[in-house]
């Protein structure tokens, strides 16, 4: 019985985890865990994290992003090229394809926030809008996690 009463509880809380993900949609977009990190004082630039999921048919593209908490933002990638870790700009976005998930996680494709306003501090949350070309503008909100986090609070596996 004690078996049966923790695989409850096991399950119980992963769908309570999984419940309290915000979830933002927009045609056949689905956006869910957008986070970031905190910031030192001072820092003029954060990155920002979430998972895009296409449940249509045809491709969609994140082409642009925009938000209070800095003069401009970006679509970037980190790569290994020739050994040496890279990070760029992605001027013609991010394609998102049908029936599809893009993780945008540290390492990886992520937002970076240029010119902020202020530092980013845990705790708190602010809002963006992300325009896809197809889907159009979804209004989305990061939560601010630790300086050093390597995924949103929670845990940050998916629960598909």
């Amino acid at each position: 019985m004690k078996t049966f009463s923790a695989i409850v509880l096991a399950v119980t809380l992963s769908l309570t985890t999984a419940a309290a993900w915000a979830q933002f949609k927009v045609g056949s977009i689905e956006v869910t865990k957008p986070w970031s990190r905190a910031t030192p004082a001072g820092a003029k630039v954060g990155a920002g994290y979430l998972e895009v999921t296409n449940r249509g048919t045809a491709p969609d593209r994140l082409v642009s992003l925009s938000t209070p908490a800095s003069g401009k933002a970006e679509i970037h990638e980190m790569a290994m090229r020739d050994g040496v870790m890279n990070m760029r700009a992605l001027p013609n976005g991010l394609e998102i394809a049908p029936g599809q998930t893009v993780k945008l996680a540290p390492g990886g494709f992520h937002l970076m926030f240029v010119d902020l306003g202020a530092p980013l501090k845990q705790g708190q949350k602010f809002k963006a809008t992300l325009v896809f070309e197809k889907a159009g503008s979804l209004d989305v909100t990061f939560d601010v996690e630790a300086i050093g986090a390597r995924a949103p609070a929670g845990g940050g596996h998916s629960h598909h």
